[in-house]
C-alpha cells in the first residue's frame, strides 16, 4: 500500500524531473559540442546520434540561416515545424503545453497532442543560443502513466499473496510462540490457586524456555516457603491452644479448688465460732466440736496435697524416676497399710502375691495410681451376690505390659460418665464423694501419672462390679 501511495503520487514528479535534468545535460553536451568548425564534420554528427540513441531522445538542431545541422527523426516533418514554430513565436497552446523549467537560452515544456496522437505526451526543450543555433529535443513521458498503474496493479497482486503466505507463515510461528506462553499462563493461574504440580516441559533454550525454568523455580520455592509457613502457622495455632487450654485449666482449677475448700471452711468456721461462743459446756459436745474441725481440717489438708500433686503433674514440675521394681511387693505393702480401712469397711481383700512380678516405671506414682484405685474401690463398695463386700486386686499380661486390676463389687459406672471420669473434680455421686471427703481430683492425677509414662490406664463395667486398671513395662 505504501508502494502504491508513493508510485500514484511521487513516481511521476519524480520520473519528470529526472527527464527535465536529462535534457538540461544533453543541451549542456551539445552546446558544447556545437561550433562552426565542427558543424559539417561527421563527428559532430556521431556525437549527436550516440546521444540521441542512449537517452531515446529526437533532436533537432539548425543554424542561423535555417539549416538542418542535425536531426535525429529524418523524414519526420513535425519536429521541424515545431522549431520554426519556436522561431516565429508561434508554438504557444496554453491548454496543450506547461511549461516546466526555463534556463539561460532555453525553455522546457510538458506537451499533450500538438498535432501528434491526441493522448501522446513529450517533454521538450527548445533552446537559441547566441552562437546561431537552435534546437529543440523530446522525449516521450506518456508511458510513465501507464507504468505506474501496472507497478500499482503489481504490487497489489504481490500483496494480496505477500498477505497469504505472511498470514500462514504467521499462524505457524504465533502457534508455536503462544504455546508455551498458554503454558506458561496456565502454570501461573494453578500457582494462584496454590498448585505447585504444575511444572514448565519445555525444551527450548530461549527466553520463553528461561522463563519456564524461573517459575518452575519459584513454583518449588512457594510451595517450600508455604510448607514453612503452614507448619509454622500450625505450631503458632497450637501454642494459642495449649495457652487458652492452660487458661482454661487455671480459672476451672481455681473455681473449683475454691468451690471444694469452701465446705470444709465453713464447717470448721462454724465449729470454731460456736466453741469462742461457748455454745455447749458439755465435754463431750466440745470435743465432738473438736473432732469435727480437726476431721475436716485433715480433709482440707488430702484435698490440697492432691490439688498440687496435680497441678505438678500437668505442668511438668515433677520428675519421673524410672527404675526397676518388684510390683508384687509394692502390691502387697499397700494392701497391708491399707488393712485397717478395709476392716473398717468390712471389705474382703484378694490379692495372690505368689507371683514375683518385676516392672519398669516410677514405684512411688506406681503406688499413687494403686492408693486412688483402692479408696475409690472402698468407698464404692457393696455387697455382692454372696453378700460380701470384696475388693480384689489381680496382674494381667498384655504384650510387654502388666496390667494392675482393681475390681470391687457394687454398682456400674453409667455409661455417659465413663469418658468424664478423668475430668478434674468430675464426680459421678456428688452427694457421696461429698460424705467421705472425695475431691474429684484423685482419677485427674492417675491420668496425669500414666499420660507422662506414656501407658494406659482404664475402666471395666463387670456384671457385678467395676474394675479400674492401669499399665506398666515388664522386662
Amino acid at each position: 500500500m505504501l508502494c502504491i501511495f508513493i508510485n500514484t503520487f511521487f513516481l511521476s514528479k519524480f520520473y519528470m524531473r529526472d527527464k527535465e535534468k536529462l535534457l538540461e545535460r544533453v543541451n549542456a553536451q551539445i552546446i558544447a559540442a556545437s561550433n562552426e568548425e565542427t558543424y559539417s564534420s561527421g563527428e559532430y554528427q556521431n556525437k549527436l546520434n550516440e546521444i540521441s540513441r542512449a537517452n531515446n531522445l529526437s533532436i533537432i538542431v539548425i543554424d542561423k540561416n535555417s539549416e538542418t545541422l542535425f536531426s535525429s527523426v529524418n523524414g519526420e516533418r513535425d519536429m521541424e515545424f515545431r522549431l520554426f514554430a519556436y522561431l516565429l513565436d508561434k508554438a504557444e497552446d496554453p491548454e496543450k503545453s506547461v511549461v516546466m523549467s526555463e534556463g539561460d537560452g532555453y525553455v522546457i515544456r510538458r506537451i499533450i497532442g500538438a498535432g501528434m496522437a491526441r493522448d501522446a505526451e513529450f517533454l521538450e526543450l527548445y533552446g537559441r543560443y547566441d552562437s546561431g543555433i537552435s534546437l529543440l529535443m523530446r522525449i516521450p513521458v506518456s508511458s510513465i502513466n501507464e507504468s505506474t498503474r501496472f507497478a500499482n496493479r503489481f504490487f497489489i497482486y504481490v500483496g494480496i499473496i505477500g498477505t497469504l503466505i505472511g498470514a500462514f507463515i504467521i499462524w505457524i510461528v504465533t502457534g508455536r510462540m503462544t504455546k508455551p506462553i498458554m503454558e506458561l499462563n496456565d502454570i501461573s493461574e494453578r500457582m494462584v490457586d496454590l498448585d505447585f504440580d504444575a511444572k514448565y516441559t519445555g525444551k527450548h533454550k530461549n527466553e520463553i524456555g528461561l522463563l519456564g525454568e524461573n517459575m518452575n523455580r519459584l513454583s518449588d520455592s512457594l510451595e517450600q516457603t508455604i510448607s514453612e509457613l503452614k507448619t509454622a502457622n500450625l505450631e503458632l495455632q497450637k501454642d494459642i491452644e495449649k495457652k487458652e487450654r492452660l487458661d482454661e485449666m487455671r480459672m476451672e482449677f481455681i473455681s473449683n479448688v475454691s468451690h471444694e475448700l469452701k465446705t470444709p471452711i465453713a464447717i470448721i468456721q462454724g465449729y470454731a465460732e460456736g466453741l469462742k461462743d461457748g455454745v455447749s459446756d458439755d465435754p463431750e459436745s466440745i470435743a465432738y466440736y473438736c473432732d469435727v474441725i480437726v476431721d475436716e481440717s485433715a480433709k482440707m489438708n488430702s484435698m490440697v496435697k492432691q490439688f498440687l500433686t496435680l497441678n505438678q503433674l500437668e505442668f511438668g514440675g515433677e520428675q519421673i524416676q524410672l527404675e526397676r521394681f518388684n510390683l508384687t511387693e509394692m502390691v502387697a505393702g499397700y494392701l497391708q497399710s491399707a488393712a485397717v480401712l478395709s476392716r473398717q469397711n468390712d471389705i474382703l481383700v484378694e490379692f495372690d502375691d505368689s507371683e514375683k512380678v518385676s516392672v519398669w516405671g516410677d514405684e512411688y506414682k506406681a503406688e499413687e495410681v494403686l492408693t486412688n484405685y483402692f479408696s475409690n474401690a472402698v468407698h464404692h463398695c457393696k455387697p455382692g451376690a454372696d453378700g460380701i463386700k470384696r475388693i480384689k486386686v489381680f496382674f494381667e499380661r498384655n504384650g510387654s505390659d502388666v496390667r494392675i486390676n482393681v475390681y470391687n463389687t457394687g454398682d456400674n459406672i453409667p455409661d455417659e460418665s465413663i469418658e468424664r471420669l478423668w475430668e478434674k473434680f468430675y464426680k459421678v455421686d456428688k452427694a457421696r464423694t461429698r460424705e467421705y471427703g472425695g475431691s474429684g481430683v484423685g482419677l485427674s492425677i492417675v491420668k496425669a501419672i500414666q499420660d507422662s509414662l506414656g501407658k494406659k490406664y482404664g475402666v471395666v463395667n463387670n456384671p457385678e462390679g467395676v474394675t479400674f486398671w492401669y499399665e506398666l513395662e515388664e522386662r
